[in-house]
């Protein structure tokens, strides 16, 4: 496997297990929520940067029903992320306090809310999307040269 897709893989598993994690905010608490949050801000750039390629492409090809349903998943997810890492940025009390915000916490927690739920949702569709993927990356990074039925049902529960 090429290094830059290792990377991207990387990234990707980083950010599945940091959006796990940031739902499980009740028990970790605020301050470990921010800072795997600004992590996951991070990683987003860095993913959004690796997958340049994506936007280049976007205006170029036919958009077929498939293209057209992608794209509109892709679009809400990054404008969820988006609402979540403004809003999380106002609220902010530990890593971007040094920040000179004032008010707005009522629409910034109404906002981050909204984006939350709505984010995992489409977050958990955008991986659906692309879980064929990651399944043959994983075939070839594990030289698997043939599934057996118990592999196929291990890989769709971890899916799941």
């Amino acid at each position: 496997m090429k290094t830059k897709l290792k990377i991207k893989c990387g990234i990707d598993i980083l950010m599945t297990f940091a959006l796990l994690f940031l739902m499980g905010y009740q028990f970790w608490g605020e301050q470990a929520h921010e800072w795997v949050g600004a992590g996951m801000f991070i990683l987003f750039i860095l993913h959004h940067v690796l997958n340049r390629q994506w936007y280049k492409a976007l205006f170029h090809g036919r958009y077929t029903p498939v293209r057209v349903y992608q794209t509109i998943v892709n679009v809400l997810v990054f404008v969820s992320m988006l609402a979540l890492m403004y809003s999380g940025i106002v609220m902010s009390r530990y890593v971007f306090d040094v920040l000179p915000i004032s008010g707005g916490m009522v629409l910034a927690r109404r906002l981050h809310i909204l984006g939350s739920y709505w984010g995992f949702l489409l977050m958990s569709v955008h991986l659906g999307l692309h879980w064929n993927m990651f399944i043959s990356m994983a075939k070839k990074w594990l030289k698997v040269k043939r599934i057996s039925k118990l592999r196929s049902a291990l890989l769709f529960a971890a899916g799941l």
